[in-house]
């Protein structure tokens, strides 16, 4: 399946604004893994004075699925195990229950959490939290349209006060109003546009047909959702003007506000949005099933009634699926099971409208209704989609700039603070550049990295109140974090070793036999676990946003330990030992209570953290060289039983693959690489790939669709997103088949 994936912003740290299978590349003959010759006929492992590994040859001659299977198993059975247990709980007992999971995940070393977006200085000219910026799934983050932006760069000290504001802010009108007239008494002028700089290319704009927040980011604002969260993290009616969700909690019914119109590009009417054309997306969406239909599944998602059984092909009438309009106002989605989350699903894309008429007059055809599928030109470019939303686009130029302006016939217009909205492209190269911008107006706020913080502590400007000093002493601030976690994944089960679209790009340096000994390395969780304690991740993250912040942005769990609360007191079994947990206890406390009940190094709950409240992020708990020392000596004896050897004279290679067109990744890169080989003494070694163009980077670490297309050993490439209010969001991604195990090597 083809969920989200978010591509890590290593130069931009673009979050100062706002608070995501069969088949086999092959490698050069020259550095291709050998073929099996006879596999064993039984299960495939390889034994040596106790230690257990995998074998190899065997797993190469399994069908593909089968063969991740087993090495699935082998790295993840543990959590596949507890997270199964999770899943068949409720309330209180299913959040502590995932957080219980979670900690069996951390522990396989598979990957590392490494940082989520902010916790960089930076300076705006943007009011802080004036849209959904702190909602931590969904698209809602991206609708710009409620953002108050203003002429002059805001200083630290007002920002600090919009914040209090904000937080004594009843309702998000009242906050915008509280906002405004504070900023005006102090001689602010607002803007009329929203510029953002990012190095997203796009790739469709057909927002159901994608799973890329690189492309979805774009479209968000050319459409309403049913609900639509605001500044103050509240659900408020979007076309839905209501709903009712019936006793049982399976059947929810949306009352869909009439007179929303639908338009072309240049504003021209084409229809109304009626319940239909939700029933147009559901069609167009078991159709791109693998891009978002995840969501609406019994396993991964909300089980949308019939969903799965169609998409397996068990049933075949798209009338039996859970989705109707009852008449042209009334919406109604029916459930497998109660699921509790589902209304914090609708900020996603699998659940925006779709006008069938513009749809089919772009060519589009839907195979439920016995045609041969095609989107025809629909979403090949801005002119080919239909907008209902507080944006037209009236520019796309690709790697460039994209301009939108404020839909006039947009049922809430007067909702739409900021009417123009442009993305300027920054591909990162110029490690100055949103700095400058920033300082000119050129953009409306940026991400202050190392190379730009010195010119910050140094360059003058007088504030808008009079006020002189450097940019740094007036309009610095640190960004906050947000719910999405970039991770270094380790690949499990590689399967190329050079670009899987241009086999001349990317390729390894590994002959056959070191390929062989890291593969059966990185089967070991010793050696996983102490490759990723080797990491100085506070010295990589020093790269991008300098040593003075080093740690403030850094996670060490997948799922935020702040993500959720316990309702109530909640008894589980941690080891054999009932141990119970008030209400009001963090996700990350719980996690933390089984890691050292299993007597594992790692810390990714800090109870003294953000203040006293408890937090997992602001710290560096997975960096050690001692452990990671200790750990490596136990995968060596380990692997030395079945006749691997490692030592400094005969180290594991790994590829780590970095864009080179850039400083910051170029320095984040040789921080992992004396980080790792300095802590492990040489025994490890890594092998820094440079890609000089980003989108050969992006086809080795981001843009693959499935494991066996992955161009690394390690990389840090991509990270992910909650999709809804449930950790179910973030541990799907991982269970068996989940979309993130394709950056294992796996599905």
């Amino acid at each position: 399946m083809k969920k989200r994936i978010l591509c890590m912003l290593l130069v931009l740290t673009m979050a100062f604004s706002l608070a995501a299978c069969s088949g086999n590349s092959t490698a050069p003959a020259a550095t291709q893994a050998p073929a099996a010759e006879e596999p064993a006929d039984d299960a495939p492992a390889a034994e040596g004075n106790g230690y257990t590994s995998l074998d190899w040859e065997a797993i190469d001659a399994m069908d593909y699925d089968e063969a991740c299977e087993t090495v699935y198993e082998a790295v993840l059975g543990d959590f596949a195990s507890a997270y199964a247990d999770a899943k068949e709980e409720t309330g209180a007992m299913r959040m502590a229950m995932m957080a219980l999971a979670e900690a069996k995940l951390v522990e396989s070393g598979a990957f590392l959490p490494i940082y989520t977006q902010g916790g960089n200085y930076a300076m705006t000219r943007v009011v802080p939290r004036s849209n959904a910026a702190t909602t931590l799934w969904g698209l809602d983050e991206y609708r710009y349209h409620t953002l108050l932006v203003t002429n002059e760069l805001i200083k630290s000290e007002d920002r600090t006060q919009l914040l209090t504001l904000w937080n004594e802010a009843a309702t998000a009108d009242d906050y915008h109003t509280a906002a405004k007239e504070y900023l005006e008494s102090k001689g602010y002028t607002f803007a009329d546009t929203y510029v953002e700089a990012n190095s997203y290319n796009v790739n469709i704009w057909d927002t159901i047909a994608t799973s890329y927040t690189s492309d979805s980011m774009f479209i968000s604002g050319t459409y309403d959702n049913l609900l639509e969260y605001d500044c103050k993290g509240v659900q408020q009616p979007g076309l839905a003007e209501s709903y009712e969700v019936s006793d049982d909690g399976t059947v929810y019914t949306f009352h869909i506000r009439q007179g929303v119109k639908w338009v072309d590009q240049q504003g021209s009417e084409i229809g109304e949005v009626t319940a239909d054309d939700w029933v147009a997306s559901m069609e167009h969406l078991l159709d791109n099933a693998d891009a978002l239909g995840y969501l609406l599944t019994n396993t991964d998602g909300c089980g949308l009634k019939g969903f799965t059984e169609y998409l397996a092909g068990d049933i075949t009438d798209f009338n039996e699926i859970g989705v109707k309009a009852i008449d042209d106002y009334t919406l109604e989605y029916t459930l497998e099971a109660p699921f509790a989350p589902f209304v914090t699903m609708l900020g996603y894309a699998c659940f925006a409208p779709l006008n069938r008429d513009f749809y089919r007059s772009q060519g589009g055809t839907f195979s439920c209704e016995g045609e041969t599928y095609t989107p025809g030109d629909f979403g090949k470019t801005p002119a080919n989609i239909a907008y209902c939303g507080p944006y037209l686009i009236t520019n796309y130029t690709a790697q460039n700039v994209t301009r939108y302006e404020a839909n006039p016939t947009y049922w809430n217009a007067e909702a739409v603070n900021t009417p123009n909205l442009v993305y300027s492209f920054n591909d990162g190269s110029d490690v100055l550049r949103s700095y400058t911008e920033a300082k000119e107006g050129t953009i409306s706020g940026a991400g202050i990295n190392s190379s730009a913080l010195e010119l910050m502590k140094a360059d003058t400007a007088t504030a808008v109140d009079g006020t002189e000093g450097t940019y740094f002493d007036l309009y610095s601030y640190v960004s906050p974090g947000t719910g999405t976690t970039y991770c270094g994944w380790f690949n499990v089960n590689r399967g190329t070793w050079a670009n899987y679209d241009n086999p001349d790009v990317g390729v390894s340096p590994k002959t056959e036999d070191d390929i062989a000994r890291y593969r059966d390395a990185i089967i070991n969780q010793h050696f996983r676990l102490a490759l990723a304690e080797a990491i100085d991740r506070g010295s990589y993250n020093a790269q991008s946003v300098g040593d003075e912040l080093k740690l403030a942005r850094l996670r060490n769990s997948y799922t935020p330990g702040t993500f959720g609360f316990l309702a109530e007191e909640v008894t589980v079994d941690i080891n054999g030992t009932a141990t119970t947990f008030p209400a009001g206890t963090a996700f990350g406390e719980i996690e933390q209570a089984q890691i050292d009940a299993d007597g594992v190094a790692l810390k990714v709950w800090d109870p003294n953290g953000d203040s006293g409240a408890g937090s997992g992020d602001g710290f560096d708990g997975w960096y050690s060289p001692a452990n990671a020392k200790a750990e490596l000596e136990l995968a060596i004896a380990d692997l030395a039983s079945i006749g691997v050897d490692i030592s400094a004279e005969n180290p594991i290679y790994v590829d780590y693959p970095y864009g080179s067109y850039n400083e910051t990744s170029t320095k984040m890169a040789n921080s992992l690489k004396q980080s790792v080989e300095d802590a492990l003494e040489g025994k490890v070694i890594v092998n820094l790939i440079a890609f000089d163009k980003d989108t050969d980077e992006e086809s080795a670490t981001y843009r693959f669709s499935a494991g066996n297309e992955a161009n690394f050993d390690l990389s840090t490439g991509s990270g992910w997103g909650p999709d809804y209010g449930d950790a179910q969001s973030y541990l799907d991604t991982i269970q068996l088949y989940g979309y993130m195990c394709k950056n294992l090597g796996l599905f």
